[in-house]
């Protein structure tokens, strides 16, 4: 399968489903922010897919807001909302005074990648059968150690089983995008950090088992 409007689309409404029922496993309020991930996950996803048609239909002014928005995802959104979201499912310890360190670090990046999307236009284009998305800044290397941190090795620091697999996927599948897909990096990376959504769900699926059978 080829990277497209198609796949794009049909990764969303998959995610939507599974973003539901993720929600509804969730038992506490604090919770609810991982839970949500796959819904966020799908938004992306589904807005990949606009921006597709776009480039088939010539719609130039959908373009640039829909490349601006999935950017706000990729950039700002989740190197802040990943490890606040592990932050708040763990118990008071000290694996969340360390989280602590990761919320800032994605805080500062976020924050710096945010600068440069208001400072400097982003640019999507189809390159081949991928998207292309053009977003200069500054410390490359810098920038995308802190992402990193946040993002992929925060969950790591999880009491949580599926959690910490979350991570390790995540991680690994950056490893991959970027070793296989270089240019088309973050539309590539966004695709399968989408599909691991589902670890996602099995955190909150024996949840879900001993709520039903408690309701038997």
């Amino acid at each position: 399968m080829c990277f497209s409007a198609t796949a794009s689309f049909s990764a969303g409404a998959f995610l939507l489903g599974l973003g539901t029922l993720t929600l509804k496993s969730a038992r506490r309020p604090r919770e609810l922010p991982f839970a949500a991930i796959p819904l966020l996950f799908a938004i992306q996803q589904l807005i990949e897919g606009v921006i597709w048609l776009t480039f088939r239909y010539e719609a130039p002014l959908l373009n640039a807001v829909m490349t601006h928005v999935y950017s706000f995802f990729s950039h700002v959104l989740w190197p802040i909302y990943v490890p606040v979201a592990v932050l708040l499912i763990e118990p008071p310890g000290r694996r969340q005074r360390a989280l602590l360190v990761f919320v800032a670090a994605g805080v500062a990046v976020g924050a710096y990648l945010l600068y440069f999307l208001v400072a400097f236009p982003v640019v999507s284009r189809p390159t081949g059968q991928h998207i292309e998305y053009v977003s200069p800044h500054f410390f490359a290397a810098v920038t995308m150690t802190l992402y990193l941190l946040s993002t992929t090795v925060s969950p790591l620091l999880s009491t949580h089983r599926m959690v910490k697999a979350f991570g390790v996927l995540a991680l690994l599948s950056f490893a991959g995008a970027y070793y296989f897909y270089a240019i088309w990096f973050i539309s590539v990376w966004c695709f399968f950090a989408a599909l691991l959504s589902i670890v996602v769900y099995l955190h909150f699926f024996p949840q879900s088992i001993l709520a039903k059978k408690a309701s038997v």
